[in-house]
């Protein structure tokens, strides 16, 4: 059987690795792409796929709320595959009768797993999110939306004389030296008037940021590569334009190594 499939993700990389999984798998055919809830809303009333691959967070309609949506307007679901940078989601996705969840950076068996599972569950005719699960959802998508904690805007950061307000998804990573924190973006190079990591980070969103090091935060969805070094640590390329390598402190080996499946 030929698995009709839909890809949502406001990430071009990530779009481009699990298309390149999907298409490599036998009998998946990806009818569409979309970049953020609005267009998943779009296409999967339109084009009605069997799966939908889905990311949990994305600007304006996250996935959450992309299901809620279609609820809403009484369309017909396709199975949902929830995908995330952040194992936390798991227990969420099934709270809303996903199939699976996949961990970004996609794995290649994984991702088998994943549609075999679609393929059980399309066979055994069990309905992807019903109405017994449409209170736990709208639960879910409440909790989702409530007013924003402290941590999730925007920071200052002083550079060429100003004083900029920076998004926080911008940030690529920060770093101390001398009692000076450095704020890295692809656009931007400053400095935060925070005294030390540990009071910068109170602004920043605990699931997007990592402390890395002593003297690293970095943005998880801003590393590039996962860089193999001596005595089995490790090292991060960021996708700064100087594509900067950190160092992962031997304590956070074990938190590396649980972010990516490692």
């Amino acid at each position: 059987m030929t698995l009709t499939a839909l890809i949502i993700d406001d990430e071009p990389l990530a779009r481009q690795e699990l298309l390149y999984l999907l298409q490599s798998a036998e009998g998946v055919e990806v009818l569409a792409q979309g970049t953020n809830g609005i267009e998943a809303v779009d296409l999967i009333r339109t084009l009605k796929p069997d799966v939908v691959f889905l990311d949990v967070q994305m600007p304006g309609l996250d996935g959450f709320a992309v299901l809620k949506k279609l609820l809403d307007k009484k369309a017909e679901l396709p199975q949902v595959v929830f995908a995330t940078a952040f194992d936390q989601y798991a227990v969420r996705a099934f709270e809303v009768n996903a199939v699976d969840y996949l961990l970004k950076p996609f794995d290649r068996k994984r991702v088998l797993k994943t549609i075999e599972k679609v393929r059980a569950k399309i066979a055994s005719r069990e309905e992807s999110v019903g109405d017994a699960r449409l209170d736990a959802l709208m639960k879910l998508v409440e909790t989702r939306t409530q007013p924003a904690r402290p941590g999730s805007g925007k920071v200052i950061v002083r550079a060429l004389g100003r004083l900029l307000l920076v998004d926080q998804r911008e940030i690529c990573y920060a770093s101390i030296d001398g009692g000076a924190i450095s704020v890295i973006t692809r656009s931007v190079e400053g400095q935060s008037n925070c005294r030390t990591l540990e009071e910068f980070m109170d602004q920043l969103d605990p699931e997007a940021f990592w402390r890395a090091h002593r003297s690293f935060v970095v943005n998880i969805q801003h590393i590039r590569e996962v860089v193999p070094w001596f005595k089995s640590s490790y090292q991060l390329r960021m996708d700064d334009p100087k594509k900067t390598e950190i160092p992962v402190s031997r304590a956070q080996t074990k938190r590396l190594r649980e972010l990516f499946n490692l």
